[in-house]
């Protein structure tokens, strides 16, 4: 029952926390494996977060927690102050919570065309792509391409039309510049940066540790599924980060 009435909080609500996403002292993991351990952060409305660490420290683990897409073992997920730990994904998504996943997260066998459509929102079917293929030109000159066959940054800018589809509140940004040449992570920071500027607040993993502390407000650093640093970009500095992925 609990689980019923969790996923149906009215979308009207007004908020009641200044952060529009927050994770207070979660723990989860895979089975019997942990993989996260009293792990707690805050996602301000209008901000960029990055969340850093080196490989396997857990920080896809809570772009999922984040998403829905699993569930803590303890502790809870706030959007807008409201516990949505129990809330599903799609119905994360329709209140304002977008995942782009590491991967590109497109259906590759399915034309531009066709991952538009399917990414656009139920209820906005008569919406026109102009807005998207405005930021994404490249994407109108493949409109009719299978997805598969586009380049690593065109699939990535595909994904990234997700966002401007939603209306999202919070972007999940899980690597997104992952085997990208340095050209195209200009431009997909470019278009981030574009998303801030509109007033959505990120959660940005990225492997780009210099190009992540320029964009962002704020920083947690991920250790072993354990948040070892955490505040502002003008408190925690790259040699910090350098620091721990040395470790």
């Amino acid at each position: 029952m609990t689980d019923l009435v969790t996923d149906y909080v009215s979308d009207d609500e007004a908020p009641t926390s200044d952060f529009v996403l927050e994770l207070t002292h979660v723990n989860a993991g895979y089975g019997a494996t942990p993989v996260l351990h009293d792990v707690s952060i805050q996602v301000p409305p209008h901000s960029i977060v990055a969340l850093l660490g080196p490989n396997g420290a857990g920080k896809t683990t809570v772009m999922r927690l984040s998403s829905g897409t699993i569930k803590p073992t303890s502790g809870q997920v706030l959007f807008e102050g409201r516990d949505v730990t129990s809330m599903s994904p799609q119905r994360r998504s329709k209140q304002g919570v977008c995942l782009i996943p590491e991967g590109r997260g497109i259906f590759r066998s399915l034309t531009v065309r066709d991952n538009l459509e399917l990414f656009r929102p139920r209820g906005s079917r008569d919406v026109p792509f102009d807005q998207v293929l405005e930021v994404f030109p490249i994407l109108g000159s493949r409109i009719n391409q299978v997805s598969g066959t586009l380049s690593g940054g065109e699939q990535q800018m595909l994904a990234l039309s997700r966002a401007f589809f939603a209306k999202p509140k919070v972007v999940l940004v899980d690597e997104v510049s992952i085997g990208l040449a340095p050209k195209v992570v200009d431009q997909i920071f470019e278009i981030l940066t574009r998303l801030a500027r509109e007033g959505v607040s990120l959660l940005l993993v990225e492997q780009y540790v210099k190009r992540a502390l320029e964009l962002a407000n704020t920083v947690y650093l991920l250790n072993r599924g354990q948040i070892v640093l955490s505040g502002t970009t003008s408190e925690v500095g790259y040699a910090d980060v350098a620091d721990l992925y040395l470790q």
